[in-house]
């Protein structure tokens, strides 16, 4: 029987700033019961969140299983998120400033300040999930009929075409 210790609790590394280099500028770094066996069963966990300048971007997705509580350590960022009714609901934020997305709702942040920004997020669940809307839609495997999705975004087929070479690339 292996013995549960304190470092069951505990997690290095949020004080790290993520890589930022890859396309969109920005990176998550995740504090949930992957990295912190403790957290299961008790509905929490935290992200740190890099953005690049300029226009570093946390690019819209949902949390299927989470409300999230952002603060900005660093930086200013333009938050929003939409309502199931498409209303969006968004505001700049600076350093100390905090922004609440609803569980499930599609949101972003995106790096509107000449400087790289960073944020800490909590989130209401100990494995919040992801899911990337552009990702989902473009990055499936296999993927997503093309003329299916042309007609869904009112778009040709060839483009649909070109973003899903790009999402599986």
């Amino acid at each position: 029987a292996s013995m549960v210790t304190a470092e069951d609790f505990m997690f290095k590394g949020l004080n790290i700033a993520g890589d930022t280099s890859k396309m969109l500028g920005s990176n998550v770094t995740q504090a949930n019961v992957m990295q912190i066996p403790g957290l299961n069963t008790l509905g929490i966990s935290m992200v740190r969140i890099d953005y690049a300048a300029p226009l570093g971007l946390n690019p819209p997705h949902t949390h299927p299983r989470a409300t999230e509580i952002l603060v900005v350590i660093e930086g200013t960022l333009s938050v929003g998120f939409i309502t199931t009714d498409n209303r969006l609901f968004s505001k700049t934020l600076e350093k100390g400033d905090v922004f609440v997305f609803p569980k499930g709702l599609v949101h972003f942040q995106q790096n509107v300040g000449r400087y790289n920004a960073v944020a800490i997020a909590a989130l209401s669940s100990q494995l919040p999930g992801t899911q990337q809307v552009a990702m989902s839609l473009f990055g499936a495997s296999p993927p997503v009929d093309a003329s299916l999705l042309a007609k869904a975004f009112k778009i040709d087929a060839s483009l649909v075409q070109r973003l899903q070479r790009e999402f599986l690339a």
